[in-house]
């Protein structure tokens, strides 16, 4: 028996929408890619520059106003390029978002 991907539920149970980032003037060293909202969490990788590799991290907001809640989790270890930890980040907050919102697949 073949086993699903275990993010395939969550992509057939969620527009994913993709809005270009904006880097600021004082973060030129940070790629900030993509947001992408999931139901009803906003997903924001981020690939930061570190001596010779690039540093993951992703926030997870979701809410409104005084009840926004964002998460934000940092991974550990370099990555050879922006694009490796953007990736990176982004494939583990669409897991943490499948865990605790996705329906079951039948």
């Amino acid at each position: 028996m073949e086993t699903e991907h275990p993010l395939a539920c969550l992509q057939a149970n969620y527009s994913l929408f993709i809005k270009p980032g904006k880097i600021s003037g004082t973060d030129f060293m940070n790629t900030d890619h993509t947001k992408i909202s999931v139901g009803k969490y906003l997903v924001s990788p981020l690939a930061k520059q570190q001596g010779e590799g690039y540093a993951a991290s992703v926030s997870i907001r979701s809410g409104r106003g005084s009840a926004t809640h964002d998460r934000v989790m940092r991974f550990s270890g370099l990555f050879d390029s922006a694009a490796a930890a953007v990736h990176y980040a982004t494939e583990h907050a669409l897991r943490w978002i499948n865990e605790r919102s996705a329906p079951a697949c039948a």
